[in-house]
């Protein structure tokens, strides 16, 4: 099973929502922020891929945060705050089976799903 998480006004996700539509590979797809987390998901991903890939740092929420909140962000505790607020996750999030990838490149799905 194929799902594909993120958030669906973002510009990335929708280049991989569409990636993934033209080749005809049967996926779901779950909105972060509509449908939610669960901390194990968080943690799936964290384990998988590593904290600080999965935090995204370049985005607006995260650049919002008071700056001692951002200093005292560890790999502790910072699927509770990924949790709290789910536009920090780097996007898209690409479940296969289990196997993580996180964020989009055509060739790196093309390699995934040949």
């Amino acid at each position: 099973m194929t799902i594909l998480f993120g958030i669906k006004n973002c510009d990335t996700v929708k280049k991989a929502r569409l990636w993934l539509n033209e080749q005809e590979i049967e996926h779901s797809f779950h909105d972060v922020r509509a449908n939610g987390l669960t901390i194990d998901q968080i943690n799936q991903w964290i384990d998988s891929a590593g904290w600080e890939t999965v935090l995204n740092r370049r985005g607006t929420t995260w650049r919002k945060l008071d700056l001692s909140i951002q200093q005292s962000t560890t790999c502790d505790n910072v699927a509770a705050l990924l949790l709290a607020n789910p536009a920090m996750i780097k996007r898209p999030i690409l479940d296969n089976d289990g196997i993580i990838t996180i964020g989009f490149k055509p060739d790196h799905y093309q390699s995934i799903f040949k």
